[in-house]
Formats: structure tokens, sequence, C-alpha cells
């Protein structure tokens, strides 16, 4: 298997893409247009941050597992420790856009030093990059241009803290699309609603139960081909309720099934649904039904 390339400073991803000596160690803004395309770039890890606006003919990013290009244009993220490559089909692509680079350090003794976790989107994989409308795009744009105007000039005591406080504007206004996003695409979204209840009913009505225990959040993530965080993002955003608590949903309807319809005891049902341990099951269904399972099925008897 091939090692991929770590990349630790911003300065040495700067000559690795031609860029020129970044300005500030910590933080950086690039002018796409401005600048050679790469055409292949295989394998490559990062230190820090990325956020980017990209438009580019005939080139593609690999990011994880997923694979797309940018010939529409859009805005993704990358965190660090994310492999990604990218690869050109022939002839020299043209491009615009922007990308900014920030190094985790430069947010050490800020109030971005907790949250910065907190933007899922960092963590997508790129299975759902973020498409902006014209008014959007401006918005991010003049974003961009007061974070690079402030760490080009003169810095000062206030310097960092404005910088910070502009990213903080940039993910917040990015969160605020992506779950536009996710609203607007009722469609193929709810297509995804319909395959994860499929996929639970086919998992639930099967033998992986016994033989696996319950579905992770993992697994059901992957037979979607979705990250687990996009898809939770989703599942809150339609619905309110995350991935988790859909597959213990699902558990509970099972389970009252296989109480009100046979004479299976409470410990074998619990075997069914893949509980080791009875009391398990027992404790998972009071704390979402506020009643046991011996108290429920009496009620209907």
């Amino acid at each position: 298997m091939k090692q991929s390339r770590k990349i630790k400073t911003l300065t040495e991803y700067h000559r690795l893409r031609g860029f020129g000596e970044p300005v500030h160690p910590l933080i950086s803004v690039t002018d796409l247009e401005t600048v050679s395309p790469e055409h292949n770039l295989s394998g490559v890890m990062v230190d820090f941050y990325s956020v980017c606006i990209k438009r580019s003919s005939n080139i593609k990013l690999k990011y994880g597992q997923q694979e797309y290009d940018f010939d529409s244009g859009v805005m993704f993220f990358m965190s660090p420790d994310q492999v990604f490559s990218l690869t050109s089909s022939g002839e020299t692509p043209a491009q615009s856009g922007w990308l900014l680079l920030i190094h985790p350090d430069f947010f050490w003794n800020t109030s971005l030093a907790k949250t910065i976790k907190q933007y899922e989107f960092f963590n997508y994989s790129v299975n759902e990059a973020l498409f902006l409308s014209e008014k959007e795009e401006k918005t991010i744009n003049d974003i961009i241009e007061n974070i690079r105007q402030e760490y080009l000039g003169n810095l000062d005591k206030f310097s960092k803290q404005i910088i910070i406080s502009h990213i903080e504007t940039l993910l917040n206004y990015a969160e605020r699309y992506y779950n536009r996003q996710f609203i607007t695409r009722e469609k193929s979204n709810h297509q995804i609603l319909e395959q994860l209840e499929n996929l639970l009913t086919g998992y639930f009505n099967s033998g992986d139960l016994i033989l696996k225990g319950l579905p992770t959040v993992q697994y059901v993530a992957e037979e979607l081909h979705l990250s687990p965080s996009y898809l939770g993002s989703l599942l809150r955003t339609l619905t309110g309720q995350n991935t988790q608590q859909h597959i213990h949903n699902k558990l509970i309807e099972k389970a009252k099934e296989k109480l009100t319809t046979t004479n299976l005891s409470i410990s074998e049902i619990a075997y069914e649904l893949g509980f080791e341990h009875s009391q398990s099951f027992s404790k998972l269904f009071k704390r979402k039904t506020n009643i046991s399972p011996l108290d429920f099925r009496q009620s209907f008897n």
C-alpha cells in the first residue's frame, strides 16, 4: 500500500503547489487563478485546515474514498490528517477560486480552538460539497477578502482576533448554507430517508441482529455511501433525530411487534434483537417508551 505524503507546514505546501512563500506562517489565502494548476497530486495528507471555492475543468479531487469534479464550482472543507489526491485528464485545466489554509496553531488560545471540531462539514469527506448561489458566494468571497487584507496589513495586537472573528463568520455562514442545501434537496434527501428505512428493515428482519448485534452508525453510513457526520446532520435537519436514534426507533418498533405477536420470553426477544443481556434490552426499552417490556406486553392482554 502506497504511503501518503505528510505536509506539516503551509510553507511546505505552498512550495509543493508552486504558490510562492506564504506571508504568514499559519494562515494564507491563495487566488487560484494566479497560480499554475496541479496536474497530479497523489496521496497527500496535511496538518492544517483548508477551505476552498474552486472551479476547474478536467480536474478531479479524491478525498477519503469519494471523487468529484469541480466543473460546476463548489465549496469544500478539509480537516488535518485527511488524505486527498488531485488528478487531471490531459490538457492543462483552467481554474478560478481561492484556497484558505489555516494551521491549528493559529487557533491556539482563541474561541475556535474548542469550537472548530463542532463544524461537521470538515468531516463530510466531500460526499456533499457545498453549492452556492451567486449571492451566497459573494458573501463568502467578501469574508475571505477581509481575512486576506487583515493578515497582509500591518499586524498588531488586534489582528489575530479580528481574523478569528472573520473565520467564525465564514464557518457560520457555511453551516447556514449547508442547512439550506439539506432542506432544498428535498427529493434526494427523502430518498435517503427511504433507503435508510429499507436498510434497517432488511437488517432487523434478517439474522444479522443475532449474528452481529445492532447495526452501528458507521455501518449504516457506509451502506448508504455517506459519511457518518453527514448522515447525522441530514437526519437531524429532516427529522430532528440522529442516526443512532433512528436505529433505536427501529429496534423499539421490532421489539413491540415481538412483544405483542409472539409468546417469546423477554430474554428470548432480547436475544433475537442482538442483546447479550436481557437487562440491557429492558433498560433501553424503558428509556425509550417509559414502560418496561413486560408491562407493555401486559397492557395488550
